[in-house]
């Protein structure tokens, strides 16, 4: 068999969504140590994605002629997704990025899969079979997978690179080691990623019946961009009332808002996109990508410690990784075969429908010569 982008595709755009991920997190986090506004980054980020994606959205429409409107039930659906899904999830996250550290937001954050997955299996979306292959590979991968990215952040060991062999003006990212926080602060940070973890999971599910709603990706993005950017400068304006926050008096706070903005238009379309082809567990199970990416990284470029539990933690997040998409794929292929079955189904319906209707003519032709006569 050939490499076809359909099967493929979604797999790889899922990846390389997850290097941008890793990319924002740091550049977030130095903008935010250099004293930026995290809701203030939350508005300035999503009115960018809106800009961004209002292009694709002229485009799109004039060429499909699909209409933005959305309906009533399409309208409650993409707010209360853009409420707790967008706003919420982006503010819980970037807050809890500030309070504690870039590592701790990318190793929290893995819990998404195991959130997802039990999302997913409550609203009815992941199937669980007693004695299936495909059931047991999804919630082994998923635990794997969960657990590679936990011994990460957990388990040390010994070291495999030295930081201090590397040179130390390698990149400007070393501002982020400028800021320790500890205590009381570390503790409410990673509460605020955890319940950002739960915002992002409840987003990836409710794609599901936006996508069965709306159909077309770029108008639902659009949309959601659109009104998380009014409910993100609601909530900013009611807590923070000095208008100096809104100020980008630096140019890493302008360039974070500016990639922060088209990185959110695209990771939309993607997920979107995504979900509507693999389902939501498919695109939440790569997530923890995202660590091994930061991981790595940041031992080169921001002289981290690099240990041998974060190596095998890499190692066990791509095996399970590896298990749950082959889960996936199985179900892929079932869905496949069904579909030919019902559309083979059809065809012989067809041909028997095809192979009456001659008869039926001639007897109407026979009728109508009858009827002549008379």
């Amino acid at each position: 068999m050939g490499w076809r982008f359909e099967d493929y595709g979604p797999a790889l755009a899922m990846v390389g969504l997850q290097c941008i991920y890793s990319v924002l997190a740091i550049f977030s986090r130095a903008a935010l140590v250099h004293g930026m506004s995290p809701r203030v980054f939350v508005v300035y980020r999503n009115a960018i994605a809106t800009l961004t994606m209002a292009p694709a959205l002229y485009f799109s429409t004039r060429i499909s002629g699909s209409r933005i409107f959305i309906g009533f039930r399409g309208f409650s659906l993409i707010f209360i997704t853009a409420l707790i899904g967008v706003t919420g999830n982006q503010n819980a996250y970037f807050e809890g990025l500030y309070l504690s550290s870039s590592s701790a937001a990318s190793a929290i954050v893995n819990l998404i899969p195991a959130i997802t997955f039990v999302m997913a299996v409550t609203a009815g979306l992941e199937k669980l079979k007693a004695r299936s292959w495909r059931t047991a590979a999804k919630i082994i991968g998923t635990v794997v997978c969960v657990g590679g990215a936990a011994s990460m952040a957990l388990i040390k060991g010994p070291k495999l690179l030295n930081a201090q062999n590397l040179p130390k003006n390698i990149s400007f990212l070393n501002m982020l080691g400028a800021v320790h926080p500890e205590g009381d602060t570390w503790l409410l940070g990673c509460v605020l990623l955890f319940v950002s973890s739960c915002f992002w999971a409840f987003w990836i599910i409710m794609l599901v019946p936006i996508s069965r709603h709306c159909p077309d990706p770029i108008i639902s993005c659009t949309w959601l961009l659109f009104i998380a950017t009014i409910l993100s400068g609601v909530f900013t304006v009611l807590v923070d009332d000095n208008t100096k926050v809104w100020n980008l008096p630096s140019l890493l706070q302008f360039a974070t808002c500016l990639y922060a903005g088209t990185s959110s238009a695209l990771s939309f379309f993607v997920q979107s996109w995504c979900v509507s082809r693999r389902g939501p567990l498919f695109t939440a199970l790569f997530n923890p990508v995202c660590t091994v990416i930061t991981t790595f990284v940041s031992s080169l470029f921001m002289h981290e410690q690099l240990y041998f539990g974060s190596l095998m933690g890499a190692i066990a997040v791509i095996i399970g990784l590896y298990i749950v998409l082959w889960g996936k794929a199985k179900d892929v292929e079932e869905m496949k075969r069904r579909r030919a079955e019902v559309q083979n189904g059809i065809d012989d319906n067809s041909e028997k429908n095809d192979i009456e209707q001659p008869l039926l003519c001639d007897e109407e032709s026979d009728e109508t010569i009858k009827h002549d006569k008379v």
